[in-house]
């Protein structure tokens, strides 16, 4: 092990997450300005948009977002007439959830804000910059999918 001090600007936890804060907070600002949504909400309204019908379960894990929030956000976008719940027939216990008319109205709104959104990245990154962070992160989602999470013992 290194004796060198540990250097939290380089741990790559750090940086993704930080990285993250920076592009998403500047998106947010696009879609609270137009639409007063919350981030909760975008996720789950791009969750159902992109995706269909789902359980708040699936759109939990689909965005890895805690139930809590999923469950606000759902509240939220019912309360608009964005989205609307349906219960199972065969579990009462679970509800299916899509989007209303309106619902995807909205939805295809904000996928034009989000494809913008993503031309001003393109063009303050360049297009091999972002498509060499596109495999890099691809390659990551790949090798952390479906592994465990691992503590390393302490020395």
């Amino acid at each position: 092990m290194s004796d060198a001090p540990f250097d939290l600007e380089q741990f790559l936890p750090y940086r993704l997450n930080r990285a993250t804060e920076y592009v998403s907070l500047q998106f947010a600002a696009h879609y609270r300005a137009a639409y007063d949504l919350t981030r909760p909400e975008w996720r789950t309204l791009a969750a159902l948009g992109s995706r269909g019908r789902m359980t708040a379960t699936q759109i939990g894990a689909h965005s890895a977002m805690h139930k809590t929030k999923v469950s606000r956000a759902v509240f939220s976008l019912e309360q608009r007439r964005w989205l609307k719940r349906q219960t199972d027939i065969e579990d009462r216990r679970v509800e299916h959830l899509e989007l209303t008319p309106l619902g995807n109205r909205y939805y295809l709104e904000l996928t034009g804000t989000a494809r913008r959104y993503e031309q001003e990245l393109l063009a303050l990154l360049g297009k091999d910059t972002l498509e060499a962070l596109s495999r890099g992160l691809a390659s990551l989602e790949q090798a952390m999918k479906n592994r465990p999470p691992v503590l390393l013992p302490e020395r």
